[in-house]
């Protein structure tokens, strides 16, 4: 049985504003410029350049944007500090314009795009930087080889299933089905073996391996004028290869009968090979990527301050071939339905464009506003470089300071970089959390880490500190720290345990 009921709630919902300004919010400076961009494409109404009239440039004291959790898991925003939709005198209340029987579709959304382009646009097509790929690489030796047109196949395949770090990981024979059923060539695993071994003589030495052992063996077995050293290095990688990962010297030095100055002439040997041989050619391919530093740090005589990069702060308006739709439109006493459509796109591209250029500069402001905050926090650090002088710093702390939601900290701190006289740090470098010492002293867990990787960086390699011998410099420095901890951070910084640091 159907029943009809009232019932009343309280939700609280973000606008399309809010939405907006959230996801500017958490954009790094290179998609925050390829976002821009795109806007621009899609709203002619927007277009780069200083907007003299309708818009003011952000104030330090601006009202800034907070949002908080609501019960539903919600983001939403904080009552008085919601985003406004911007007022203008330009503004038209098209309702009025419209009638009750006017529910027609658009005439302009019914026609065919190409009826608005420009006939004098030229079809422009975007360059495209060419390079030679690792796998073009090697396609270019095969085909210098006397290779029959079967094996010339094979060794196509083989390379085309090499992964970028130079290794062959795939089962040979699945790679025999796959040649059978998607490029009907009917061989052997010795046939496929045969052709991966010419594969391995492919430059540079080491390509098409399958395990990290034979990578090591091939670079050696290629090596000109071999030495005792070369020998004494292929016996240890082909048969003894557990024991010198795992770095058992004395086991090495007596099952191979050698002294430890040998076993340390033909470790270098093995030192000086490529475990990766693919990224000897990628590194060379690939393009560079670069960090784009969001904030700049001034220090001008020991006085520090803080400013966005200019990429961060780009200049548009509105444009003013739509404020002049838009005062026709106004002066016409009486309009046809076209006209009202016609108004209708140009109020709505308008509105785009002023809520995408105000929440740009709200999310200038709030980043500066954040980036003021870490740089009280951490003005120590940030005037001298010293990691120890780091302070205890949670997303809680800076969102006290800008009174602002811990969420909105979250997304600026996110993807963002701040470059300094001593280097470029992404922000979550200055998070992180405390430590107290036998002083009562609430220090950083940074400078704790510091302090261990100098220790390790000063021990003697031939006679490692183990992670015990960690923990007490620690306690004597004022540090009381479980050796559980001592490891968890020495694994963070990629540190293998002292057994695994040892050298001859």
């Amino acid at each position: 049985m159907l029943n009809q009921s009232l019932q009343q709630k309280l939700l609280q919902k973000l606008s399309p504003q809010q939405i907006l300004l959230m996801k500017l919010l958490q954009l790094p400076i290179t998609q925050f410029e390829q976002r821009i961009k795109e806007e621009l494409e899609v709203n002619p109404a927007l277009e780069e350049g200083n907007e003299d009239r309708d818009f003011e440039e952000v104030s330090t004291d601006a009202t800034e944007t907070d949002f908080t959790k609501s019960e539903d898991g919600d983001e939403a925003s904080d009552d008085n500090e919601s985003i406004d939709e911007p007022t203008h005198e330009d503004d038209v209340d098209i309702t009025e314009f419209f009638d009750e029987d006017d529910e027609g579709i658009a005439d302009y959304k019914l026609r065919d795009p190409s009826e608005f382009a420009d006939p004098d646009d030229e079809n422009k097509t975007i360059p495209v930087a060419v390079t030679r790929s690792f796998h073009d690489y090697l396609e270019e030796q095969i085909g210098l080889l006397s290779l029959s047109d079967k094996e010339y196949q094979i060794a196509l395949h083989l390379i085309g299933s090499i992964e970028d770090d130079g290794y062959l990981r795939r089962d040979l024979e699945a790679i025999e089905d796959d040649l059978a059923f998607s490029q009907n060539i009917v061989t052997t695993g010795e046939e496929v073996r045969h052709v991966l071994e010419i594969v391995q003589q492919l430059d540079p030495p080491g390509i098409g391996a399958q395990t990290l052992s034979e990578c090591l063996l091939i670079q050696l077995y290629r090596k000109e004028n071999p030495t005792n050293a070369t020998e004494i290095a292929i016996k240890i990688l082909k048969d003894q290869f557990d024991l010198f990962v795992k770095k058992h010297y004395e086991k090495l030095e007596k099952i191979l009968g050698i002294n430890a100055e040998t076993l340390k002439s033909a470790l270098e040997e093995i030192i000086q090979l490529n475990p990766r041989p693919g990224n000897a050619i990628s590194e060379n391919t690939s393009l560079e990527h670069y960090i784009i530093p969001d904030f700049i740090l001034i220090n001008n005589s020991g006085e520090l301050s803080v400013m966005l990069n200019a990429r961060n702060a780009p200049e548009l308006r509105i444009s003013n071939s739509f404020r002049e739709m838009m005062r026709d439109y106004k002066n016409i006493d009486k309009r046809s339905k076209n006209q009202r459509e016609a108004l209708q796109f140009v109020k709505q591209k308008i509105d785009s464009a002023k809520w995408f250029i105000d929440a740009i500069k709200q999310r200038q402001h709030t980043l500066l506003s954040t980036m003021n905050a870490i740089l009280h926090l951490q003005y120590e650090y940030l005037l001298s470089g010293d990691e120890t002088r780091l302070r205890p710093m949670i997303l809680k702390d800076v969102a006290e300071l800008t009174q602002l939601d811990i969420s909105t900290i979250s997304r600026v701190s996110n993807s963002k970089f701040l470059q300094t006289e001593f280097g470029t740090f992404p922000l979550k470098f200055f998070f992180s959390e405390a430590i107290t010492t036998d002083s009562g002293e609430e220090v950083s867990t940074r400078e704790v880490k510091k302090i261990l990787s100098d220790i390790i960086q000063a021990e003697d390699k031939s006679n490692p500190v183990s992670d015990q011998e960690l923990t007490d410099a620690l306690r004597d420095k004022g540090y009381n720290i479980a050796r559980r901890t001592v490891a968890k951070y020495r694994e963070q910084f990629n540190i293998p345990i002292a057994r695994m640091r040892k050298q001859l």
